[in-house]
């Protein structure tokens, strides 16, 4: 596995800066009234359990990609990010840069809107699975003879409610959505996702890549709509080799199917405490993700 010039970060700890909040991946602080600074971690999570041993480096990588996919789609939406430039932090931060360097952001506040924006553009994993028992893919009902794998025959938006760490999603419709957080928000979040959606599929496609669905978040920030947290990463994409894709059965990926595949083999019921991975599970999937990354910005960490 491939050395990279970042230490391996499974917690953080800033003393000074209050700890606002802790997710699966991100630490999140609070530097001032309208600033958080956000660190994501090398901890994985799979079925919404927070595994017992990190993927060496996985924060870098998801943290770089989001900034690039932030960037590249600033025409589409506005973001939170202020600055990922460690040496352009405020003094306080500077003697925890070594927790900081590569794998962190300051961002704007945001109020985040109470629901995840599922895009699905091939049906594979749970899409799959519900197909299989009805014919439909979150309440959506689809044609008959699909296979797994393959492309849909529309993109769908599938949004699901955000659960606490350690609960499950729950996948909910565009109408109840728009119950939740609000007609015209709810409409400006789905049409958003669908847009960067077919954008970043197009941009892949060039560089070998399928995006079988991803998952977005938004939220509020100076009353506009924002895109927030992660974005178009392994932790909440499917990326298939467009080389030898074949619909008919699961795709190899560069995301962390591989993972959870391997936990679906093994005798565990999806609660804590998840089964402790081999080094050869860790390490191919830190390579998978080393190599998402490397496939869709041209470049190395």
């Amino acid at each position: 596995m491939k050395q990279l010039p970042y230490p391996v970060i499974t917690s953080t700890s800033l003393p000074g800066f209050k700890l606002h909040s802790q997710g699966k991946v991100r630490d999140i602080y609070e530097v001032d009234d309208d600033t958080l600074l956000l660190v994501t971690t090398d901890r994985m999570s799979a079925f919404d359990v927070i595994l017992g041993e990190p993927i060496p480096w996985k924060g870098v990588i998801l943290n770089q990609l989001t900034l690039f996919w932030m960037n590249k789609f600033a025409h589409l939406i506005p973001n939170h990010i202020i600055e990922s430039d460690v040496d352009k932090y405020p003094a306080a931060l500077q003697p925890y840069r070594d927790q900081l360097v590569g794998r962190s952001v300051l961002a704007r506040r945001a109020q985040p809107l109470k629901a995840e924006c599922i895009v699905r553009g091939y049906i594979a994993g749970s899409g799959w699975k519900s197909y299989k028992k009805d014919g439909t893919v979150c309440g959506v009902r689809l044609p008959e003879g699909l296979k797994e794998s393959d492309k849909l025959p529309e993109v769908l938006f599938t949004p699901s409610t955000k659960g606490e760490v350690g609960a499950h999603d729950e996948n909910i419709s565009l109408e109840r959505m728009r119950e939740i957080v609000g007609a015209e928000l709810a409409d400006k979040a789905a049409e958003t996702s669908l847009a960067i959606y077919r954008e970043a599929s197009e941009y892949a496609a060039g560089r070998g890549i399928i995006i079988a669905d991803t998952k977005f978040e938004f939220g509020i920030v100076d009353g506009k709509l924002t895109l927030i947290d992660e974005v178009l990463t392994p932790d909440s994409s499917r990326f298939w080799p467009a080389d030898g894709y074949e619909p008919g059965h699961s795709q190899p990926s560069f995301d962390k199917q591989y993972l959870r595949d391997w936990l679906e083999a093994q005798v565990w019921d999806k609660t804590p405490p998840a089964p402790a991975l081999t080094d050869e599970v860790r390490d191919t999937t830190a390579e998978k993700y080393q190599e998402a990354f490397r496939l869709i910005t041209g470049r190395s960490l």
